[in-house]
């Protein structure tokens, strides 16, 4: 048994489309039921990632595939979130569960205030004993502000709600060294560290055409995840019930280190650089050795457009992000800065650039 998950007291599980979705678009109420009878079954906090607006709206408009432009994609997810919250409720209700619907761009995690109250909703709904299912709001959601897949946000949401455990099910019962069609192919159990993968083809898309993610997105959460603290097991969705009674099934990511203050997590994950600073080589050495704040006499160039307050990535001489921090000053202002020392800059500019409270190393 893996003591990671039965020890879980709160879980973020994310199903991909491709696993509530028959080939031709629209919901296969069966594996809405069969789900759903696993997540009702644990005694855990559940919270669910769920794809599957997009593919749901498919066949009631018609559409014989995915679109590929946005607009027609926002069209069918209108339609279809309805029908896919309309099967979860119905299934729940049949447990005697609530679920509520929780639908987030980039924007409610990536700027500050918006994650604190997309927090403040979830830990409220499961407080109340209700099952929150989130999705990414594909009706409005542009392209510059699209997550791209659920497995990242399924990712920020564990790191959010400070879940215990993460399991992502998809169409793969786990990860193996090479194409699991192939019988030189092996799985993958236990991932200790992401170095051991090194050499190891993820690039493989999903088997179903509905999805958006493939192997790279979920190894990508998990790197998100288990940097954040939280344990991740990787299996496809009719073994969720084997997964969250803790057997031995799919692939465990072992947690990579205690969980970091949720501030910092989020500037080094939720959040999109909006400029670089570069810097000299004795400034990589104090921002990344010796865990200083930046001054302005370490910073050779300046890109971007910001302002003060905003998240920026601080890049050595070969232009390698080390760190994001909070700037405090605009774009406009710091190239009369650079290379000068605080005597230098006299009266009014004392502040570091980065304080080294509002840095993350990457």
């Amino acid at each position: 048994m893996r003591e990671q998950v039965t020890e879980a007291r709160r879980i973020v599980v994310k199903v991909g489309s491709s696993s509530l979705t028959t080939a031709d678009g629209g919901l296969d109420e069966s594996r809405v039921d069969a789900l759903v009878e696993a997540l009702a079954a644990t005694p855990a906090e559940v919270v669910l990632v769920s794809s599957g607006a997009i593919a749901a709206g498919l066949a009631p408009l018609g559409l014989p595939r995915r679109p590929r432009d946005l607009a027609t994609q926002q069209a069918a997810a209108s339609v279809g979130q309805g029908l896919l919250m309309r099967a979860y409720n119905d299934a729940f209700a049949r447990h005697g569960r609530v679920v509520g619907q929780v639908l987030l761009t980039v924007d409610d995690v990536t700027r500050r205030v918006h994650y604190r109250n997309a927090y403040r909703t979830l830990r409220r709904l499961l407080d109340l004993k209700a099952i929150p299912i989130v999705n990414e709001n594909d009706t409005v959601a542009t392209q510059e502000i699209r997550f791209g897949d659920n497995d990242r946000l399924a990712a920020l949401v564990a790191a959010l709600v400070h879940a215990d455990l993460l399991v992502l099910l998809s169409d793969v019962d786990g990860l193996y060294t090479g194409d699991p069609s192939l019988p030189t192919s092996e799985p993958i159990h236990d991932v200790r560290r992401f170095e051991d993968l090194e050499g190891i083809d993820i690039r493989r898309p999903g088997k179903a055409g509905v999805g958006t993610g493939g192997m790279v997105t979920k190894v990508e959460a998990a790197r998100i995840a288990t940097t954040s603290g939280i344990p991740v097991v990787l299996s496809n969705a009719p073994s969720a019930g084997a997964v969250l009674g803790g057997l031995e099934v799919g692939t465990l990511f072992h947690r990579q280190r205690k969980r970091p203050q949720a501030r910092l997590f989020w500037l080094a994950h939720a959040t999109s650089p909006r400029g670089r600073l570069h810097l000299d080589p004795g400034a990589v050495r104090a921002v990344v050795g010796g865990h200083a704040s930046l001054l302005a006499a370490g910073i050779t160039a300046v890109d971007g457009r910001f302002a003060a307050g905003d998240p920026v990535d601080l890049v050595d001489v070969g232009g390698v992000p080390v760190a994001r921090g909070l700037v405090n000053y605009d774009a406009e202002e710091l190239p009369a800065l650079l290379g000068r020392s605080t005597n230098e800059l006299g009266p009014g500019y004392g502040r570091e650039v980065v304080h080294r409270d509002d840095l993350v190393l990457l």
